[in-house]
């Protein structure tokens, strides 16, 4: 229970920096606030899920309606904190990649509402996971990152040159981090997922309707979805292509 309530205060936060970063304001400064009145929010108002309800999806104090995605992105990331909690427990792996989760959560909704991808987020990312593998890897380890880093930067820039323009230059940089931190060979994975997952909705969405061929997608949330599976999965799924391509070529 504590996992999962500590899940929906951090995705408060994630909320917060969804709403603040696009617009180049601090994430810290001012106080949290309604952003239709600029009224500021007592206690009362800040406690995940629980305001939403109470005050049924609208401002205390001007009436506003409140959107969704709050309390479903503090929902969200109180059940991914629970599912890393299952999995690693309290270990820094469980530090490690819910900071991945929470980075991924923040990247994938501002890039779905605004068609980017922060520079800033991405640095921060970068510069924090450095630090995690300076500090906790050993230098076989660190290679395996470099390499990621440079195969995915190398594999997404083909693509956005082939493509003209199929992908921006924020999925680069995305995938290139995402390489730094899982090494090459989890990066293949991903990126064979992110693509299986990108193809699946954006037929989904043509078929109903929901955009059109001349309508731009946004990759970078498929790319997290691919992220995401593969650290729940991703040795297991690793482990049994090899041994699938090994018991075909026997």
């Amino acid at each position: 229970m504590y996992i999962f309530i500590t899940g929906l205060i951090i995705g408060s936060f994630l909320n917060v920096c969804i709403y603040r970063i696009p617009k180049g304001e601090s994430i810290v400064y001012p106080p949290s606030h309604c952003t239709n009145c600029n009224t500021r929010l007592k206690a009362i108002d800040l406690i995940p899920v629980f305001s939403y309800l109470l005050n049924k999806g609208r401002c205390r104090y001007c009436g506003e309606r409140i959107s969704l995605q709050y309390p479903f992105i503090e929902i969200f990331n109180g059940l991914i904190c629970l599912l890393l909690f299952y999995k690693f427990g309290l270990s820094f792996n469980l530090i490690k990649y819910l900071f991945l989760t929470s980075l991924l959560i923040v990247i994938s909704v501002i890039d779905y509402k605004h068609q980017i991808i922060p520079n800033s987020i991405l640095l921060f990312g970068f510069f924090t996971i450095l630090i995690f593998k300076l500090l906790y890897y050993s230098k076989a380890e660190l290679l395996n990152s470099i390499l990621g880093l440079l195969i995915g930067g190398l594999i997404f820039s083909i693509i956005v040159i082939v493509s003209r323009g199929g992908m921006g230059g924020g999925d680069i940089r995305l995938i290139a981090l995402l390489g730094f931190f899982f090494g090459w060979k989890h990066l293949l994975l991903l990126m064979l997922l992110s693509f299986v997952i990108g193809a699946f909705f954006s037929i989904m969405l043509l078929l109903l309707k929901i955009k059109s061929m001349k309508d731009f997608i946004p990759f970078g949330p498929f790319i997290s979805i691919a992220a995401i599976i593969t650290i729940f999965y991703g040795d297991t799924l690793i482990s049994y292509y090899i041994n699938y391509f090994f018991n075909y070529m026997g």
